[in-house]
């Protein structure tokens, strides 16, 4: 199946285009989804990580962790990632089958200010990258400790909420070759900044 990309620039809700121009103080401006962003995401950590203490039964547990992570799909995919950070992302299938992935971001407006708060921001973004990485450790630990029954557990939590992260880092960035060229870049500044900083040393 082919798959190609759609990047598109467009406002997402009549809505949003007002609350663009007003000005974006660094304070949370949606303090419900902020909520939401991280509560299921933490709450299913914290059910696999207390769930042997709170019940004997594997089988509640598990479902327990799939529903909020579900949860947790459904609402940073189509809700606070458009309220938060002005950004959706979502993967359509034509009527010749292909794949088509589209991200859409919210319009920055014409003065050149902020679509969101850098509060909302910081949250939405820690959340996303944290979460996946405490997943993945998970991953490792029940391979290793041979935890078996937990790995599709894991494995869930993994995919799902890698999922929202690679969407939204394409959101983001763009296309892969912009984030290949993002990554280039950074590497090149780093690489000259430790340059200069030895030719200060030796210099001094």
């Amino acid at each position: 199946m082919d798959s190609s990309d759609d990047i598109e620039d467009v406002s997402l809700f009549d809505a949003d285009d007002d609350a663009s121009r007003r000005s974006k103080k660094s304070k949370i401006r949606h303090p419900v989804a902020s909520f939401f962003h991280l509560f299921f995401r933490v709450s299913a950590i914290v059910v696999y990580l207390l769930c042997e203490l709170l019940t004997s039964s594997f089988i509640a547990c598990m479902v327990t962790i799939i529903l909020l992570l579900s949860c947790d799909f459904w609402a940073v995919k189509n809700v606070t990632g458009r309220l938060m950070v002005g950004l959706r992302w979502w993967n359509q299938v034509d009527d010749d089958g292909r794949s088509h992935w589209v991200f859409e971001a919210r319009k920055v407006p014409a003065q050149g200010g902020k679509t969101s708060s850098e509060a909302e921001s910081r949250i939405f973004w820690l959340g996303l990258i944290t979460c996946p990485m405490i997943w993945v450790i998970f991953a490792f630990s029940a391979l290793f400790s041979f935890k078996v029954k937990w790995l599709a557990v894991v494995v869930m939590g993994v995919v799902l909420q890698g999922a929202n992260l690679y969407g939204y880092i394409r959101c983001k960035v763009g296309s892969r070759k912009n984030l290949t060229s993002m990554a280039t870049s950074y590497l090149g500044k780093q690489f000259l900044r430790q340059t200069m900083a030895t030719e200060d040393q030796e210099a001094s």
